[in-house]
């Protein structure tokens, strides 16, 4: 069988990776019988000859392949052609595939228009996984409490989700604490403030993103919020400063058409930080990039010489940059 799993939550594809896992076998017999491979130079040869191995004393055999479909992303489109030819059969062989086999192809975001996305999705379990907003994700957090055998508030969860933002990794260790902490009581919006430890952190980066997205309203509520609690302004500009330097190094890596694995370990950031940094990237024009770039170390210089105010600077550059 085919399953493909695909989408900006990581954290959610990795759940769905487990939850197969489980149904397929135990986990002693099925670690023996995994293959895992990263896709960027694959062959179709490579994948079919490991779903063909028959299981060693086990049900199943599961195969996951990550980054395959990415490859079909847009692309110049004589190395696209050139990938759909190779890979054209691999619809036909998962007809033919042993009944042991689970072949999982995981990926970050598509298009729908993926051609080998459309391909495979009639033949395959197919799931995207979003990023949870609003309702959903506190729904998720509340879930998570509960499978762990504890309780939380709606007003506490609500807190969570404001303070640790919409990255099931951070809320998932976040919510273990909480757990920890509370033991048989309910968890309330005190326990949350009292034991998120990672949350500036996290809203550092959500700040960075909403003022890079040209979010104002968020940028500004965030920055204030951080600002209360004590976060001093020269960490949110050295921030700021690192994510505009991030995509002026990414402009370049475009303009040289380097294939995205290569731009990863260039710029050493993890799988989830190159997908948000691609999509950022696409917002700006390189003259306007540079422009913003050059006013953040100007804001920076008079932050430092002492000729703003390290707030009416902050507020006034997220203000720039977001019309």
């Amino acid at each position: 069988m085919l399953y493909i799993f695909y989408g900006v939550d990581d954290y959610s594809i990795n759940e769905r990776l487990q939850e197969l896992a489980a149904q397929l076998d135990d986990p002693e017999s099925l670690a023996l019988n995994t293959t895992r491979f990263q896709a960027q130079n694959l062959t179709l040869a490579e994948v079919t000859a490991a779903c063909s191995v028959v299981p060693f004393l086990a049900r199943c055999r599961m195969v996951v392949v990550n980054g395959l479909l990415e490859r079909f992303e847009s692309k110049s489109e004589g190395r696209r052609s050139a990938d759909m030819n190779e890979w054209r059969d691999l619809a036909g062989y998962v007809s033919e595939m042993p009944p042991t086999t689970a072949l999982v192809l995981t990926d970050g975001k598509l298009n729908k228009t993926n051609p080998l996305l459309k391909k495979l999705t009639p033949i395959a379990r197919v799931q995207e996984c979003p990023v949870l907003k609003g309702g959903q994700l506190q729904h998720w957090t509340v879930s998570q409490v509960t499978h762990r055998g504890g309780k939380i508030t709606p007003r506490a969860a609500a807190v969570l989700n404001e303070l640790a933002g919409d990255n099931l990794w951070i809320l998932a260790s976040e919510i273990e604490k909480l757990c920890l902490y509370a033991g048989n009581r309910v968890i309330n919006d005190d326990d949350v403030r009292e034991v998120t430890s990672y949350a500036r952190e996290a809203n550092i980066f959500y700040m960075v993103d909403a003022i890079v997205e040209r979010k104002v309203a968020r940028a500004m509520q965030l920055m204030e919020q951080l600002m209360e609690e004590g976060t001093a302004p020269g960490q949110l500009m050295h921030m700021l400063i690192r994510q505009y330097r991030l995509l002026l190094q990414l402009s370049d890596l475009n303009a040289a058409g380097l294939p995205m694995p290569e731009k990863q370990k260039q710029l050493g950031v993890a799988p989830f930080l190159m997908e948000k940094l691609q999509r950022q990237s696409s917002l700006y024009s390189l003259p306007r990039l540079v422009q913003t770039y050059r006013k953040i170390l100007e804001t920076d210089r008079s932050i430092k010489t002492g000729k703003w105010k390290e707030r009416t600077a902050l507020e006034l550059l997220v203000t720039q940059i977001s019309t």
